[in-house]
């Protein structure tokens, strides 16, 4: 406790350094206020390790897959959902461990793609859901990432749809601000084959991304982390020639060992990369997809629902093959 006190008075005397930085609202670190990331008891790879003790491939996902932080994600699936947050950053937090949560139920998620269809019923639904995630982590320290694919999945939504979109990740942030002081956010910002550096850089802004801390890239997806880098290099450049501001970004490296091979959903010969740790050439790089969860029904995973944990996937994404 006198840890997190002394961060916070440095954090609170140095404010005007980071503001000048980078606009934020935060002004505390949850990094320098826990001792490392939080492994998450209940994650798929742990139960499914815990359920087949004698599987041959159970100490492989142990070691490499199950005994390493990664990001619980909360959807519709995840019941009084302040509740749930709740219990998880109270976890972490009485481990003095860094806790890693997703935020994934956007009003109209994954509108395009449809493998991960579904989300709030609505968006004042949503506005109420993200109110009460916020609200469960309070004080706490924690790392979100706030609704990945939303900013990349516009290809066939109406202007009106789009201008919804940014107006429900903009309260969210704001809900964070307010009630989750210690929570560092970061707005997703898809992968570099997804949009240009430039038309990513608009679609942060206009959602709102001077609230938040900084942006995630690569989640659930494949690319390299010096792709990655160099991605959010140039989405920093361009956001301090459009707006006068740049932002710290994360990268998921869960599954981008062997990088992508231009497919997404479930490609072979995918490996596992960096575990979670501060640094290397991003501000965190992170594990908020976890290996060997399906993308949906598709290549190596066809038959899976999407986040259906498979063995084998998992197993041969620790060799690469």
């Amino acid at each position: 406790m006198r840890r997190r006190l002394r961060t916070l008075v440095a954090a609170f005397c140095a404010l005007p350094l980071v503001l000048a930085i980078a606009p934020s609202a935060h002004a505390a670190d949850p990094t320098t206020m826990t001792n490392g990331f939080y492994v998450d008891p209940d994650s798929s790879a742990k139960r499914w390790v815990a359920a087949n003790p004698g599987d041959g491939r159970a100490p492989a996902i142990d070691a490499s897959i199950a005994g390493t932080p990664m990001a619980r994600w909360f959807g519709s699936w995840s019941g009084a959902i302040g509740t749930a947050t709740g219990a998880y950053a109270g976890a972490a937090d009485s481990k003095d461990k860094l806790p890693l949560l997703v935020a994934y139920n956007i009003y109209n998620r994954d509108y395009c793609g449809g493998h991960s269809a579904g989300g709030a019923a609505s968006p004042s639904a949503y506005a109420t859901w993200i109110a009460q995630f916020a609200g469960g982590i309070g004080g706490r320290p924690a790392v979100v990432v706030l609704e990945p694919d939303s900013l990349g999945d516009y290809g066939c939504m109406t202007q009106a749809q789009i201008a919804e979109r940014q107006s429900m990740l903009t309260g969210a942030l704001t809900q964070f601000n307010r009630q989750a002081p210690n929570t560092w956010v970061y707005l997703d910002a898809g992968n570099p084959g997804w949009a240009a550096p430039a038309t990513m850089a608009q679609r942060l802004h206009d959602a709102g991304l001077r609230q938040a801390h900084g942006f995630s890239l690569n989640v659930s997806n494949y690319f390299s982390t010096a792709e990655n880098t160099a991605y959010g290099n140039a989405v920093n450049s361009e956001l301090s020639a459009r707006y006068g501001y740049t932002k710290p970004f994360v990268v998921d490296t869960s599954r981008n060992g062997n990088g992508s091979n231009g497919q997404w959903c479930n490609p072979s010969g995918r490996r596992i990369g960096t575990p979670s740790r501060l640094g290397g050439g991003a501000e965190m790089l992170l594990w908020i997809k976890t290996p060997g969860e399906s993308d949906g029904n598709c290549g190596v995973g066809a038959g899976s629902s999407a986040g259906q944990f498979l063995p084998e996937v998992a197993y041969k994404m620790i060799y690469g093959y």
